[in-house]
Parts: structure tokens; C-alpha cells; sequence
């Protein structure tokens, strides 16, 4: 086995040769040949002890291969012609392709005279810049720079003859020596990439390593050329780059603060730190303004998230969701009040400060042995919304200023996220109040139906649509039901929700029929829409169902503008959807709305919805439609349990759109608690309409209101026989509220007012708004009702 490097650098030679486990000589190489100037016929069989000057040498060095895989050290060699040579030598225990055990015997390094010329190429090899070194065809060192032997942290003279493997234990040698292999089979450069720590470092280093062959005049690979560059501060460079790539794609995926703060402590660990806390001042937990003019003083502060190398983060001085106060003279609150990052180099002299301070938190310092800290402060658009805190205890290098600059961009990135997650929680908040003001917030309790209402905002949106829902008590114990939905989300479709509620509320109390009240709101919203020209209002293209029951004929009138057809489930537990008449959704005034009318049975419950409920994008509208009428059917205990069905049923975790649902289940009023008069055109027969109507109310038990009822009863008769047109009819309705109607064929709408002193009429109606408690009137599809209600006591 012998190897020989060729000039500029022939001038050093590798002396090598094998021997048994006997000490016979079984190889010799050129150089050990130009060493010790035997041939190798001369030498090969012959015992290696042959070769050493002095017994007491190889005593010495029998003693020091014994049980060894490898010695070192200076021996004394006998040449051919007799004299002494002292020379550096290596032996390494090999296994011979038979199997049999041997050693490798690597001699120092041979100097001869080198020509002048070869000064300048010695002088590179040695001064290069860069690791430097050569390695025969066996993988072994031949020569190294002082770079590698600074690497090392071992001298030329002693690498020499070894494997990389065994200057450097670790895999990178291992995939190194691979690529050598490669280079000495193809002829090939090969360029790779390491990461590890070299002798006498404390942190580990990247290394772009080249390898190229070496090769004599006739083109044969004699060696392998090793050249190693430290590219760390390169390699930290690309790292931050791609952590700064990672956390634009990772922070901020939500607009939750919360999980954004969770979203930068995942990123920052542990690639920036060992343990990361971000802490948000309280004025984000309710949306408020944040405060005007710098921090100063103790500041308050929420943990929002925070994360550990160690499990459990057990340095936390708080949980997450706890509020912290930090002292006026603490890094965070210095930080918050100069605006700007500060990082410290924990030393004892600060522990005492800190332990002045804050005694909790500086012994979770010493107990986890935290030794250098980053404190950035979260700012954006001119707003202060917390501190991150950056700490290392387990990663030995301290923070330096590169690493700062990075927890600063890491953390103005973060401080966008939050920013705008802050925002949209400002104005989802005040949507949501918005919306909760302008829906029903209580139902009420009426005689015709019993009602309950579900709304679910969407996941995916501000949280805030245009879905509606509202209930509305009328005259002659009727009740209007109604819901909507509305173009658009958030503030505007909240403020279009709050003009067709209202609009619908007006139309109601002057007793609309359905099919004329969502003409008249369509006319509405087609002049809102041309009032926000060129930019449409939030109601154009609103959907509408509004419906009007009668407890007493337990009819109910619908009519549809665009919007899905309501469900009716009977008492028997059959649900079927109901065929109302669509017209147009509201604003786009083409056509007439339709309206119809149906009976329910009593304890039937009419079922009014918006798409939200019963459309999805993995679901279409019949599918919903029949899932909806499957849930509606299930037996349910309660009217507010059969809601609970319903949602459970059709509604995801995570909606995509609002869904409003309003279940009114249909109650009738029986003859016991209605009386009803066909009147004649006469005058005289007021005194006989009189003692009857005493006499109903004797039988209800409503003594207290004989008198009140006599005059109103009187003057509204009166009027009609007077004013109206036949044929007139009376009706009493016992309800909450003792009701008083009458009807007549004419369209005529009386109208209150003043009687002056010498008039004889005119004081009817007035009469009766000074003793109901409510009056009114409502046109019909023949004539006029006119009514007016007194309040019964709880005795």
C-alpha cells in the first residue's frame, strides 16, 4: 500500500507499510522505499523489528500496540546503508481482505530539497485561506493547512495517515468520506453541505465542503483534494430569510388574537429561542380605543400565548388567558415606554435589580438558567398592543444583535396580524351589538302563538349578516311572523336589517294584508337603493316572508318575496312545505306579491328560515329542504328542543353562511272566548247591544270593565250605524286584553279629533282613545275594522 504526491508537492512523501499480527512485513510502499531505501523484495517476509534502532524502541512500541486499535509517536528507524533515521509514525489495526488482522504503519512526512519555484504553491497550501487538506487513494491525510490543523486542534505531523472519520467522529465525516469515494471512482468535483461543531467550538458551524481529484501527468487520480469554507454566518443569513418567509406564511392565518399570538410563539421556537411569551395590553380583550400618549407606570397585561422547548413551558410566571402586572421599572415596561427593543446578557448584577422588581419571575430566571433575553415591543400603525419576550437557557450562544433585528421583523409582522385581527374584532363587536339591538332580543308572549327563534352567525365572515327574524303582535289578537335575509355582511347589512325591520313594523301596525305590505317595502328599498346611487344599498336584493295568523279563524295569510318556502308540521308530526307564491326578492319592483291563505290546525308549527339553514356549497337547497322537513318531523318535548333539532341537524361546527330560524307553533281562540253581534242600521238597537255585551262580560268575570266597554261599545256602534255602510258586526275577544271590534262594509277611516263647544259629534273616537288602553284601525278586503283594547288586571 503506498501513495505518493506529485509535484508542486512532491517534496513530501508518505511512507506506508503493512504487517501481520506476527510482526511480518506484508507491503511496502515507494516512499517507505525512499525512507529507509530497501526494496520491497528486500524487506516483504521479513520481521518489521528488523527495521528499528534499539530493542528498547520496539519493546516500547509492542507495548503500546497491545490491546490498541491505533498508536502514535516518535520511533527511530535503521536505513539500508546503515544510519539512524528519527521519524514521526502512525499505526492503525486493519483487517486484511481475508480476514486476517494486521497494522498499518504510516511514517512522518520525508522532506527533500524543493526547487525554488515551489515556494509560492507550499506557501498557498499552507497560508490558504480555508481548510485545507489532501488525502491519498486510502482516504488518508497526506498534507493540511493551518486552518485544518486549527479545525482539528491537532498538528499536521499527528493527522497525518488518519481518516477523517477519526479526526472528526460524527455522520458529516461519514457522508464526507462518501463523496471522496465518488470523486477517486469518477474523477468528479464534488460540492457538499455540514453542519457541525468543530474541536474547541462551542456552537456548531455550516461548512461548504469541495472535494476535487488530484491527478499526475498521464491523468491518474492520485489523491483527493479537501477544502472546507465556514459559511455560518451565510448559512444564519439563508436560515433568517426562510424563518422570516415561514412566519409571513404561518402568522396572522386567522383573525383570531389569540391564535395569532400562538402563531408567532410556534414559528419563534426554538429556532429563535428557547422560550417565547406574548403578552397583549387589556384593551384588546373588549375592542376599546387603545391608549393615546406612551406607556408609563405599572402596565397590566394578558398572557395571550407563550411556548417552551421544555414540556409545559414551566417558566411561565403566568398562564395563558391571566393578566400580569409588570413594575414601572421592568424590561417590559421600559420596553413599552421607550419603543424599543432592548436585550440583555443576564448577569448578577442585573439578577439583583431584577430581584428588587420582581422576585417571581427572577427566580424562574435562575432556576432555569436563562442567560441572555430579547424584549420587543409589538407596535403597528402607531399603536402599542404588547410585548414579545424572547429567552434562551438551553441554546448556549447568547442573543447578539442579528438575532434581535430578526425578533423585531418576526414581531412587526405579527404586530400587522394582530392589528388586523383587532380591527376586525372592533367592528365584528360592534356589528354583533348592532345586530343584537336590531333583532328581537325578547320574544313576546301572545294568545295566538307560542314562538321561539335560533340565529347562527357565519364562522367564515364577520360573524354578522343579514339574516332576520321578528314577531309582531296585532289587533284582533292576530300575530305577524317575518323573516328575511339581506345582501351583504357586516355593518352594512346590519343597518339594512334595521331599515326593513323598522319599515315592516310600521306597515304592520296600520294592518297591512301580507301581499300590500311587501309592495310598499319593496317601493321602499328601490328608493333607499336609488338614494345611495352609485353605490347600492345593502337592502337591494333582500328576500322577505311575512306571514299573518288568526287565532281565531286559525287562518294564516302569507306572502313570499324571493325568499324559501315555509315548512308546517301538523300535530299528527307530518311536515310538509307550504306552497306560497314567490315573487321577487325586494328592490327589483317587476312584479305584484301574491298572497295565500291557509288554516292550521291548532298545535300546528309553522316553520320560517333563511338559505343559510338548508344550503351549503356541499349541499343543495331540495337536499336541505328535506333534511329541514326530516328534523322538523322528530318528536320533541318542546317547542325550544325541536329548534335544537333542527340546528343540531342541518348546521355544521362551522357554518358558512347566517341561518335564522323562527318555529311558531299555531294556538286558537275558542267560542268560549269570542262573542260575536250582527248589528242592524238602527239607532235603538245600541241599548239593547249594550246589556248584552254587560251580560258577556258578567259570564268572563269582568265585572271591572262593564262601564269602560258600555261607552266604548256605544260610541264605536253608534259611529258605524252612522258613518258606515252594512252590513256592521260586533266581536268581543277575550284575550290578555279584553278586545273590542267593529266592522262595516265602508273604506272610510274615521279620523280623531277636537269637538269645539257647540258641536254635537265628534267626541266618539275621542272617548274611546281616553279609555282604551290601545285603538286603531284596519282595512279589510270589504270595508273596515275599527278596535280598541283595555288591559286586564292579574286579579
Amino acid at each position: 500500500m503506498s501513495s505518493v504526491v506529485n509535484e508542486p508537492l512532491d517534496m513530501v512523501y508518505l511512507a506506508t507499510a503493512t504487517m501481520d499480527a506476527q510482526g511480518v512485513v506484508t507491503g511496502w510502499s515507494e516512499g517507505a522505499q525512499r525512507l529507509l531505501g530497501y526494496l520491497p523484495e528486500e524487506i516483504v517476509g521479513r520481521a518489521v523489528t528488523e527495521l528499528w534502532a534499539g530493542g528498547t524502541a520496539v519493546e516500547a512500541v509492542g507495548r503500546c500496540l497491545a490491546g490498541r486499535s491505533g498508536w502514535s509517536g516518535r520511533v527511530g528507524l535503521c536505513h539500508r546503508d546503515g544510519h539512524r533515521v528519527e521519524a514521526e509514525a502512525l499505526a492503525h489495526r486493519v483487517v486484511a481482505d481475508g480476514g486476517a488482522a494486521g497494522w498499518l504503519l504510516v511514517s512522518a512526512v520525508a522532506r527533500e530539497p524543493c526547487p525554488p519555484e515551489a515556494d509560492a504553491a507550499v506557501g498557498a497550501f499552507t497560508q490558504a485561506p480555508c481548510v485545507l487538506a489532501v488525502f491519498d487513494t486510502d482516504l488518508r491525510l497526506v498534507r493540511a493547512n493551518a486552518d485544518m490543523e486549527a479545525a482539528a486542534a491537532l498538528t499536521e505531523d499527528r493527522m497525518r495517515g488518519m481518516r477523517l472519520v477519526e479526526l472528526l467522529p460524527h455522520p458529516e465525516s461519514e457522508k464526507t468520506e462518501e463523496g471522496m469515494r465518488r470523486v477517486l471512482e469518477n474523477g468528479e468535483r464534488q460540492v457538499l453541505e455540514a453542519y457541525l461543531r468543530v474541536p474547541g467550538e462551542s456552537r456548531e458551524h455550516a461548512w461548504t465542503i469541495s472535494l476535487a481529484p488530484l491527478k499526475d501527468r498521464t491523468g491518474s487520480v492520485y489523491g483527493v483534494c479537501f477544502a472546507a469554507y465556514d459559511t455560518t454566518r451565510r448559512h444564519q443569513a439563508q436560515e433568517r430569510l426562510l424563518l422570516l418567509n415561514e412566519a409571513g406564511k404561518r402568522i396572522g392565518s386567522t383573525l383570531d388574537l389569540a391564535h395569532v399570538a400562538h402563531e408567532l410563539a410556534d414559528v419563534a421556537v426554538p429556532r429563535v429561542a428557547d422560550f417565547v411569551g406574548v403578552d397583549l395590553l387589556t384593551f384588546l380583550d373588549q375592542g376599546e380605543e387603545p391608549p393615546s400618549g406612551p406607556l408609563s407606570g405599572p402596565i397590566t397585561m394578558r398572557r395571550a400565548a407563550h411556548r417552551s422547548v421544555l414540556p409545559g413551558t414551566p417558566e411561565a410566571v403566568v398562564d395563558v388567558g391571566e393578566l400580569d402586572t409588570h413594575p414601572e421599572s421592568s424590561p417590559s415596561a421600559e420596553c413599552l415606554a421607550e419603543g424599543r427593543a432592548i436585550l440583555y446578557q443576564v448577569t448578577d448584577e442585573l439578577m439583583v435589580r431584577w430581584n428588587a422588581l420582581d422576585p417571581v419571575r427572577a427566580a424562574r430566571i435562575r432556576e432555569y438558567g436563562i442567560h441572555s433575553e430579547l424584549v420587543v415591543p409589538m407596535r403597528t400603525r402607531g399603536v402599542t398592543l404588547g410585548v414579545v419576550f424572547f429567552a434562551r437557557h438551553r441554546t448556549p450562544v447568547p442573543f447578539d444583535e442579528d438575532d434581535l433585528l430578526l425578533a423585531e421583523e418576526i414581531t412587526a409582522r405579527t404586530a400587522v396580524c394582530v392589528d388586523n385581527a383587532r380591527r376586525y374584532q372592533r367592528e365584528r363587536m360592534t356589528a354583533r351589538a348592532l345586530q343584537r339591538h336590531l333583532l328581537p332580543r325578547r320574544l313576546p308572549d301572545l294568545a295566538a302563538m307560542e314562538v321561539t327563534s335560533r340565529y347562527v352567525p357565519s364562522e367564515t365572515w364577520a360573524g354578522v349578516g343579514g339574516d332576520w327574524f321578528d314577531v309582531i303582535p296585532l289587533s284582533g289578537a292576530r300575530a305577524a311572523v317575518v323573516v328575511g335575509d339581506t345582501a351583504g355582511r357586516g355593518v352594512e347589512a346590519s343597518a339594512a336589517v334595521g331599515r326593513l325591520r323598522s319599515a315592516i313594523r310600521t306597515l304592520a301596525d296600520i294592518d297591512l294584508p301580507p301581499g300590500e305590505l311587501l309592495t310598499h317595502l319593496d317601493d321602499l328599498v328601490t328608493r333607499l337603493a336609488a338614494e345611495d346611487d352609485p353605490e347600492p344599498s345593502g337592502a337591494t336584493g333582500a328576500t322577505c316572508l311575512y306571514a299573518v295568523y288568526d287565532p281565531v279563524s286559525r287562518h294564516c295569510t302569507l306572502a313570499s318575496a324571493g325568499h324559501p318556502p315555509p315548512v308546517v308540521v301538523t300535530p299528527d308530526g307530518s311536515a310538509d312545505i307550504l306552497d306560497v307564491p314567490n315573487g321577487p326578492p325586494l328592490g327589483l319592483g317587476t312584479l305584484p306579491f301574491e298572497a295565500v291563505e291557509t288554516e292550521l290546525s291548532e298545535g300546528s308549527v309553522l316553520a320560517l328560515y333563511t338559505d343559510g339553514l338548508v344550503e351549503g356549497h356541499d349541499r343543495a337547497i331540495d337536499e336541505g329542504l328535506e333534511a329541514l322537513c326530516e328534523a322538523l318531523a322528530q318528536p320533541a318535548p318542546s317547542l325550544d328542543a325541536l329548534g335544537d333539532t333542527v340546528l343540531h341537524t342541518l348546521l355544521p361546527a362551522r357554518p358558512e353562511d347566517d341561518a335564522a330560524l323562527l318555529l311558531a307553533r299555531a294556538r286558537a281562540l275558542g267560542p268560549d272566548r269570542v262573542a260575536t253581534w250582527e248589528i242592524p242600521p238602527e239607532p235603538a238597537v245600541v241599548s239593547r247591544i249594550r246589556r248584552e255585551v254587560t251580560a258577556r262580560l258578567m259570564d268572563w268575570g269582568l265585572e271591572k270593565l262593564v262601564l269602560t266597554t258600555e261607552l266604548v261599545v256605544s260610541e264605536l256602534v253608534t259611529n258605524a250605524i252612522r258613518y258606515g255602510r252594512p252590513p256592521i258586526r260586533l266581536r268581543l275577544i277575550r284575550d290578555r286584553a279584553l278586545i273590542c271590534e267593529v266592522s262595516d262594509f265602508s273604506s272610510t277611516a274615521p279620523h280623531l279629533r277636537r269637538a269645539r263647544a257647540l258641536d254635537e259629534g265628534g267626541r266618539g273616537l275621542f272617548l274611546v282613545a281616553q279609555l282604551a288602553q290601545r285603538w286603531g284601525t284596519r282595512l279589510e278586503a270589504q270595508g273596515k275594522t275599527i278596535w280598541a283594547e283595555q288591559d286586564l288586571s292579574e286579579d
